[in-house]
């Protein structure tokens, strides 16, 4: 139960990030203003959810599903720590390749985390 209650907030917190709060800030704030934002908010983002998801792990019975917040997890702390000071330097250094690539993988990385965290939702009720 308590699971389903962190995941439904993790779910409600990256929707509304992805939904309201992203688009909002890039298209109202300067694009220095709106980089420090995100530059700022990311890592916390990241820790936050990370945190959370490491908990679950604890209040989940079953080990298929703490596997996959395992991975989850694992992803979170990935990107934290590696993906992300590899987006910013290639954006700084003007590797605009190489910056749509990481962040593509960082998308794709977060998109993956939001089904895995639906699809638990679904399969526990």
């Amino acid at each position: 139960m308590m699971t389903n209650y962190l995941l439904s907030g993790m779910v409600g917190i990256m929707l509304f990030f992805t939904v309201v709060v992203a688009p909002t800030v890039f298209k109202v704030l300067p694009v220095e203003w709106s980089s420090k934002y995100v530059r700022n908010f990311f890592p916390k983002y990241y820790a936050t959810l990370g945190l959370v998801t490491l908990i679950c792990i604890f209040t989940e019975q079953d080990s298929s599903n703490k596997l996959l917040l395992a991975i989850c997890a694992a992803l979170f702390t990935f990107t934290l720590f590696y993906l992300t000071g590899k987006i910013n330097h290639a954006k700084d250094s003007g590797q605009n390749r190489q910056f749509h690539v990481l962040h593509g993988a960082s998308v794709v990385i977060n998109l993956f985390q939001l089904i895995s965290f639906i699809y638990l939702l679904v399969i526990s009720s």
